[in-house]
């Protein structure tokens, strides 16, 4: 939500979660080809955030389960890509900083590389 709200309140008009794309995008601005994920640092494994480690318990469900997520992401990612598309990742963690986040979010929707740190 702290993403849809400050891209919102950024002037910027956005669909949400478009089936007809890979990965169904959290959010997509078509008039852009400009496409947003916000992704859970646990689910998608985010390296640089405490969140993102892997349980110390039922490591042989989890490992293969949130590695197949990695997998999926990266993609998906690069299918959009390759369909011409410019994809920024979220990470959860990363919306707790509201200035910092707006920033990113300005810097992505102003230019036309992929950011997917």
């Amino acid at each position: 939500m702290a993403v849809r709200q400050t891209i919102h309140r950024m002037g910027f008009r956005f669909r949400l979660h478009a089936k007809q794309l890979p990965g169904c995008p959290d959010l997509v601005f078509s008039s852009r080809k400009k496409i947003i994920f916000v992704h859970g640092c646990f689910w998608h494994q985010h390296e640089k955030c405490i969140d993102g480690r892997v349980p110390k318990t039922r490591t042989d469900y989890w490992i293969p389960k949130l590695k197949r997520n990695r997998e999926r992401d990266a993609h998906v990612i690069k299918a959009l890509n390759e369909l011409g598309w410019n994809v920024l990742v979220v990470w959860e963690c990363e919306t707790k900083d509201a200035d910092t986040l707006e920033r990113r979010l300005r810097v992505f929707m102003r230019n036309s590389r992929t950011e997917s740190d």
